[in-house]
């Protein structure tokens, strides 16, 4: 019986996002979805998805954080987002609503608690096939804005919902985020004194570096970053700073490296650079994980978060990455790099599964 390809686990897919704003059915193949979406540009990345159920089993990852996100915008905010955050609380239920779908018909398995990761672990590590396994998921909420007040926040936590970052691009109503700047204010500190009594996990990605600091000072619970890069490779406050990352280190977080090109090379333009032209390939992610292993002296802080299709596709990630199937290749290049296999079971899987065992026991 030929070997399943390495375990991985991504925290950081938009699942429900791309069913039910991109309308895409992931129970099909990447091709299928990308044939659909041939001629339309409504969105830049159509016809250029990389992302679907079938290739998460593929590429053996079985385990993924799946996102709820809706973000409200105040009149004078230009972002795209929702006029009230009871409009985004709305489409936070109509993804919960999907996913819950995708479980009725055997796609998905939420995972809530430690008995039930640990046996959905037991099922996809071993050496049986995969194919018709479901993908499990835990569920995050990418920006707390939709949380309309601390009792939704009770609320989702009893449907399901594990982690919280509190901000995403731009001012919050709990947060700010990308591109903002501004201390938590005291809606936002209630917000995580709510969530440390919960158990729910902080997010530190996306929050602004006056709210990062200021969350963690005050909150005292599990904490990590999804789905972040390194300033000291691209300078950008979207990524973490080295004092940052050392911060997350002294609390025993992991951070999970990003798949969007922007993040992952510099002087990256959007609309305009390609990944061939910018030279952005899965050697150049694995800089970033490289970097935050040497700032750690160990592999015990990194791994993978790849935010593929997060409203971005091929034509903004690494050019040798077509679906993302393709995370296999980075056991490979950690290996390149001198790498053992301790260190790249780790990063592939092993860091994310020994914070949750940590954070539910």
């Amino acid at each position: 019986m030929q070997q399943k390809p390495r375990f991985i686990i991504d925290a950081h897919l938009d699942l429900s996002m791309n069913a039910l704003e991109w309308n895409r059915d992931l129970r099909l193949p990447v091709d299928v979805i990308n044939k659909r979406e041939k001629g339309m540009n409504d969105k830049p990345d159509r016809g250029k998805a990389t992302v679907s159920l079938p290739a998460l089993r593929k590429g053996n990852t079985g385990l993924v954080v799946a996102t709820q996100i809706a973000r409200y915008v105040a009149p004078e905010n230009t972002l795209p987002g929702w006029h009230s955050p009871q409009q985004a609380w709305a489409q936070t239920q109509g993804q919960l609503a999907w996913y819950k779908a995708m479980e009725e018909a055997g796609e998905m398995k939420m995972i809530k608690d430690i008995h039930a990761l640990n046996e959905h672990i037991a099922l996809w590590m071993n050496d049986e096939p995969n194919e018709n396994n479901p993908i499990g998921y835990m569920l995050s909420l990418e920006g707390a804005d939709s949380l309309i007040t601390i009792q939704h926040l009770e609320r989702a936590y009893e449907y399901g919902l594990r982690a919280v970052g509190p901000a995403h691009y731009g001012p919050g109503r709990y947060a700010n985020g990308t591109d903002a700047t501004g201390h938590l204010n005291e809606q936002g500190k209630e917000l995580l004194k709510a969530m440390e009594r919960m158990n729910i996990i902080l997010d530190a990605t996306h929050l602004c570096d006056d709210a990062f600091w200021d969350a963690l000072d005050l909150f005292r619970g599990y904490v990590w970053a999804s789905h972040n890069n390194c300033r000291a490779l691209v300078n950008h406050n979207r990524q973490f700073s080295d004092d940052m990352i050392k911060a997350l280190m002294e609390r025993d977080a992991v951070i999970g490296v990003a798949m969007d090109a922007w993040m992952i090379v510099p002087a990256w333009m959007r609309g305009v650079s390609t990944p061939e032209g910018m030279q952005c390939s899965l050697d150049s992610v694995i800089d970033h994980i490289d970097h935050i292993c040497q700032l750690a002296g160990n592999t015990l802080h990194v791994a993978i978060g790849s935010d593929l299709d997060g409203a971005f596709g091929r034509e903004q990630c690494p050019y040798d990455l077509h679906t993302i199937a393709d995370l296999q290749i980075i056991p490979t290049l950690l290996a390149k790099r001198g790498y053992n296999g301790e260190d790249i079971d780790n990063i592939s899987y092993g860091n994310w599964l020994r914070f949750l065992r940590k954070a539910w026991s």
